[in-house]
């Protein structure tokens, strides 16, 4: 049984866990499929990977939304005393379909809370488990890393990213408008501020322009692995943010099979050549 967490000592948190029931509502994942331009599945049919963010998000009053657009820390996912938050990444098993229609249900379990030094200062990383099941089967399972830092210091210059491997096998370009952002901010109710509030994303959080989500990107290399593999079943994606990027930049979704057989490697490319993305894409069949 987890012990209370403190904004001194968030680790309390581990093990605590929460369920949620929702339905895979069609109308919303309609919605979801306007936003990408791409066609929606029907009652009955598998929600597409990464779409299962649409649901299970809550809706917080205003009354308990914090200055960034997120709701105020201190429910399920703890208050670590620092206020920027990030989805960094995620591990994902596909072990069965997920039906558009169905009576869904999450349990959520925080696995691990930790805290490391970084160039920008102190972090603190949250390791939250969900398990996504549907009339008593599972589903999907998905390790999520949240990290939480501190404001950057006014001035300070954003850290140099890393290239972007060469050598891909499938490439496909993306230009993020500011109506995709906002349009899948409103599907998913993600109030964050980086995502549609100009001035917040420069001048209080430190970035250029208007982020990109960073799921919608791994969402949408999902799609391009199981376009590229369509006789073959995802069993598993994971992926991790390496940088951000920005509204009306055009990047690039990139392939190449991995040593590993059945492994697709999977990057997002920047406009500049930097890595915004890597993931990779395991299937079976």
């Amino acid at each position: 049984m987890a012990t209370t967490a403190t904004a001194q000592d968030p680790s309390g948190a581990i093990g605590r866990r929460e369920t949620k029931a929702e339905a895979i509502d069609a109308v919303r994942v309609a919605a979801m499929a306007a936003t990408l331009d791409t066609a929606a599945p029907g009652e009955g049919e598998a929600l597409p990977h990464g779409w299962q963010w649409l649901f299970f998000n809550g809706a917080a009053p205003r009354s308990e939304i914090g200055h960034d657009g997120h709701p105020r820390l201190g429910g399920f996912l703890p208050d670590t005393g620092l206020p920027r938050r990030m989805w960094a990444g995620s591990r994902i098993a596909y072990h069965a379909p997920l039906p558009v229609g169905a009576e869904a249900e999450r349990e959520s379990e925080i696995l691990d809370v930790s805290e490391k030094s970084g160039r920008s200062g102190r972090l603190c990383f949250v390791t939250v488990r969900h398990r996504y099941s549907a009339g008593g089967v599972l589903c999907i399972d998905e390790e999520q890393d949240i990290v939480y830092r501190a404001p950057p210091e006014p001035g300070a210059p954003a850290p140099k990213p890393a290239p972007a491997p060469e050598g891909a096998e499938h490439s496909e370009i993306i230009t993020p408008d500011p109506v995709l952002l906002f349009r899948y901010s409103a599907v998913t109710f993600n109030g964050h501020r980086i995502h549609y509030d100009r001035p917040y994303a420069i001048h209080e959080e430190g970035y250029r322009d208007l982020v990109f989500h960073g799921p919608l990107t791994a969402t949408l290399l999902q799609a391009l692995a199981v376009g590229l593999r369509p006789d073959r079943r995802l069993a598993g994606f994971e992926f991790r943010g390496m940088s951000p990027i920005f509204v009306d930049r055009p990047f690039q979704l990139e392939a190449a099979a991995g040593e590993t057989p059945g492994v697709l490697e999977m990057w997002a490319r920047g406009p500049e050549g930097e890595l915004c993305m890597k993931a990779s894409a395991r299937f079976e069949g």
